[in-house]
This record gives structure tokens, C-alpha cells and sequence, in this order.
């Protein structure tokens, strides 16, 4: 049994020292030589005298005696290190068994996540799924609900200018009267454009635009809204934008500005007629003119392509179309005013008189009609302008000494209203067609501010009626003009 043990604590410590068998055969080798070695020397220390004496305890079970320690020790060491090894087998376990619960929790704590997302998933799909279905439903019942529509557009709206309360008297008590105020000798005659109730009247001014310290200026300047009787080709998608569901089509066109623009007028440009370009009939152009004519009641210009041959026949052929209702024609330039102006005369339509950046070529023009026996109070005057950055100080200023010498010179021939078709000299320019840059800024909002601006400089110069574009552009003008007359 003890021999058993002795075994078992050999082999442990073995194990615990990482021994092979030949290493530690070696060493157990050692171990019994050096406890030979110690007892004979013991043996001679005590008994050197007798030199037969070590014969006489040779028996067979003498080396058994001093092993005995040894194999204890051993025996305890490997207890030991058997105990160290249960202690560190316990320890492993313990930890083992700590990661795995460790990993349990996790487990359980990612599932519940997992869960918890997959919840939300499908409640943000079932709200998505309702929402989609409730949008459906609106699509659905709106055709049936929808009504004309009377607001501004989206993103088109402008804001009303802040307007000054004091008057411009009690503001400069202190400046003599004499250096502000100028008498004026002349006035601008009234033009009635449009049927009935809806008809609008322009000019009647006595003192230069917005002068209203120094005189009367009753009538606003009147705003026209441009249609074409074909689909453009040259307009920028900033523009085209706002009429691609009735381009190419005049009367839906006509009725959505005044619907839902709420244009005050309309000016229809025929420019299919153009022998350069379409050369559309004129029957048609002028059925076209007719059918937007008889489908709002705004008053309308009806602009034809320049030619004068082909704008003789496409205007006089709309007059035998529309029976007793007044539109007003353009340009009657002079080529054809001959024509024109007497069948303007005979159906009692107003008329734009178009001449050449000059005074007196304005002048001349309006003398000849007069002479055919046109009343100037029919006729609106034309004295060609240019856009923003393209020859508009010029036009600036024959508009002004028109403006001036009719005022002040008593200058008969030049008291009608001004017209200004600036709409078609704005967009056609480079600038608005340049996309968005950083330099440039916003394509759009370029091409409103250039319009815009434009209208502005009209105003101020002398224009009672200006034809215009974009929404947001005339919207713009409408809150300028609102500001300056009030």
C-alpha cells in the first residue's frame, strides 16, 4: 500500500516538474545515490576502527530505512501539487462556467435587441404601409374635390413692401418747396383695354412715374402675362417649369395664369406665324387668339411674329372672329399701319404702336396714325427696349425724354401710354440659361431677378403696361408697385 502511494507521488511529481520517464529515472538515480552516500559516510564517522563493520548491517531491507523520509516528502509534495492541481482544475471550472453564463447573458441581451429591432421594423412598415394607403386614398378622392385654383403657387408668393406713412411734404418741412416740386403743363392720356367689367384702363398720369408729391397718378401699372400660341424651344426649364402641362396648348395656358397666377391681362404672341420659322397659317393663329379671347375675361394684347405682311393678315383675319369684343393689336409698325390701324379704327380695338429706340421715329409714327385718322387715345406706344445688361440704359432714356416732353414740353403727339414687352428680351438672354454655378448663383433665381430688375427700371422710366413672364417675376413687380403707389 505504501509502496502504491510512494508510486502515485512519484508520477505526480513527475507530471508537476513536466518530466519524461528517462529524465526522471535519471534523477530518482541521484536521489538513491547521494542517501548510499550519505549513510556510509555517517558509518565510517562512527565506527572507523572496524573495518569489517559494514559487512554485518548489509542485510537486504537496510536501504529501505533511509528512503522512507524521502518517500514521504515525496509523497507530500505530490499531495500537494495534486491539491494545487484539483485548487487551479476548481478555479478553471469556476471560470469556465462564469464565461459561459457571461455568454448567456450576452446571448439573451442580443436576442432581446434583435427582437426589439425587428419590432420596430415592422411597426415602421406598417406605418409606412398606412401612410402609402392613406396618400392613395387622397390621390383618389382629390380630382373629385379639387376646384379651381385661386392661390399663388408654392415658392411664388411675395411679401408686401413696407410702406412709408408720412408724407413726403411733412417729411422735408425744412427744404423749400421749389426744390422738389415741379409743376407740370401736360398729361398722359387714358387707354381702356379689355370688355365690359373686366376692363382696365392705363395711363392718366400727370407727373412722372411715381411722382405722387407732386402730382396725381391714378391708374397702376398693369401687369400682362405672356402665352404663345406654340410650344417654346428657347425657354429655360426655369421657366418652362411652370406651364409644361399647357404649352403647345393656348387656351388651358391663358386660363391657368389667370387661375392660378392671377394674371391681371394676357398678351398672346403668335410667334408661330413667323415666316422663318413654323409659318403657321394665319387662319389658325388667329383661331387660336379667338378661342383664348372668348375663354377669359382679362384683357388681352395679341402680339403677332413682326412680319409685317403676316402680321397684317393674322390680326385682321382675328378681328372677323371675335365679333364685338375688344383686344388690343401688335405691333402696327411702319409697314402696315396703314392696314392695321384703319381696321383697328373700324372695330374700335386699342393698338400698339412700335417704332425703334428713337423719340422721333415714336413720334412720327403716332402723327401718321393720327393722320389716317387713329384717336391717340386708342393707341399704346411701343419704343422697343432691351433687358438687364443688354442696351437698357438707352431704352431707359427714350423712354424718359418721351415721358418728359409730354409732361413739360406739352408735347401732344408723345401723351399716350408706354408698353413695354420686356418678357421676350429677358429670357432670350445668355445669363438666364447659364446653369447654377457658385460664381452665378441659382439659375432661377437669376433669371427672376433679371426680369425682375428689368420691370423695375421700366416702371421708373415711364411704362404703364409691361408683358411679362415668370410668376414669381411679375409677383415681384405687382409688391413694388403696390409699395411705390401706396
Amino acid at each position: 500500500m505504501a509502496l502504491e502511494s510512494v508510486e502515485q507521488g512519484l508520477n505526480a511529481l513527475k507530471k508537476a516538474y513536466g518530466l519524461n520517464d528517462d529524465q526522471f529515472d535519471a534523477l530518482l538515480k541521484f536521489v538513491e545515490t547521494e542517501t548510499i552516500l550519505k549513510r556510509e559516510f555517517a558509518t565510517a564517522k562512527k565506527t572507523p576502527a572496524a573495518p569489517a563493520a559494514p559487512v554485518t548491517p548489509a542485510a537486504p531491507v537496510a536501504p529501505a530505512a533511509p528512503v522512507a523520509p524521502a518517500a514521504e516528502d515525496s509523497a507530500e509534495k505530490a499531495a500537494a501539487v495534486e491539491a494545487e492541481a484539483k485548487a487551479e482544475a476548481e478555479a478553471k471550472a469556476a471560470r469556465e462556467a462564469e464565461a459561459a453564463e457571461q455568454a448567456k447573458i450576452a446571448a439573451a441581451a442580443k436576442a432581446k435587441e434583435e427582437a426589439a429591432a425587428k419590432a420596430r421594423e415592422e411597426a415602421e412598415a406598417a406605418a409606412k404601409a398606412k401612410a402609402e394607403a392613406k396618400a392613395e386614398v387622397k390621390e383618389e378622392a382629390a380630382p373629385k374635390a379639387e376646384p379651381a385654383k385661386t392661390a399663388p403657387a408654392a415658392g411664388l408668393a411675395v411679401p408686401d413692401l413696407a410702406v412709408e406713412k408720412t408724407r413726403f411734404s411733412e417729411r422735408s418741412t425744412k427744404v423749400p418747396e421749389s426744390t422738389y416740386h415741379q409743376a407740370y403743363s401736360g398729361s398722359i392720356r387714358e387707354v381702356v383695354l379689355g370688355n365690359d367689367d373686366q376692363s382696365v384702363t392705363v395711363g392718366g398720369a400727370k407727373v412722372l412715374p411715381f411722382h405722387l408729391f407732386e402730382g396725381d397718378m391714378p391708374r397702376k401699372p398693369l401687369i400682362a402675362m405672356e402665352i404663345l400660341d406654340i410650344k417654346p424651344d428657347n425657354w429655360p426649364p426655369t421657366l418652362l417649369q411652370y406651364f409644361e402641362d399647357v404649352v403647345g396648348n393656348p387656351v388651358d395656358w391663358a386660363q391657368k395664369c389667370v387661375n392660378e397666377y392671377q394674371a391681371d391681362a394676357l398678351n398672346v404672341s403668335l410667334i408661330g406665324t413667323d415666316p422663318n420659322g413654323l409659318n403657321r397659317s394665319s387662319t389658325d393663329a388667329a383661331r387660336d387668339a379667338a378661342d383664348v379671347i372668348k375663354a377669359v375675361e382679362v384683357p388681352i394684347i395679341v402680339w403677332g411674329c413682326g412680319n409685317i405682311d403676316k402680321d397684317t393678315e393674322t390680326l385682321r383675319e382675328l378681328t372677323s372672329l371675335i365679333g364685338d369684343k375688344k383686344v388690343c393689336l401688335a405691333p402696327l409698325q411702319d409697314g402696315n399701319y396703314r392696314p392695321l390701324g384703319a381696321t383697328a379704327m373700324a372695330f374700335q380695338h386699342p393698338m400698339v404702336a412700335a417704332s425703334p429706340i428713337d423719340v422721333n421715329l415714336a413720334k412720327q409714327l403716332n402723327i401718321l396714325l393720327e393722320n389716317l385718322g387713329v384717336s391717340l387715345d386708342s393707341v399704346l406706344m411701343d419704343p422697343s427696349i432691351g433687358a438687364l445688361g443688354y442696351g437698357i440704359e438707352y431704352s431707359y432714356s427714350v423712354m424718359e425724354r418721351i415721358r418728359i416732353a409730354a409732361l413739360t414740353q406739352q408735347d401732344d403727339k408723345l401723351q399716350v401710354p408706354i408698353i413695354c414687352n420686356l418678357g421676350r428680351e429677358v429670357w432670350k438672354t445668355k445669363e438666364v440659361g447659364l446653369p447654377s454655378d457658385d460664381l452665378l448663383g441659382d439659375q432661377e433665381r437669376r433669371g427672376i431677378m433679371m426680369e425682375a430688375m428689368t420691370a423695375s427700371c421700366m416702371l421708373l422710366a415711364g411704362g404703364d403696361v409691361l408683358i411679362m413672364r415668370h410668376p414669381k417675376a411679375i409677383n415681384m413687380t405687382k409688391s413694388l408697385i403696390n409699395g411705390l403707389m401706396a
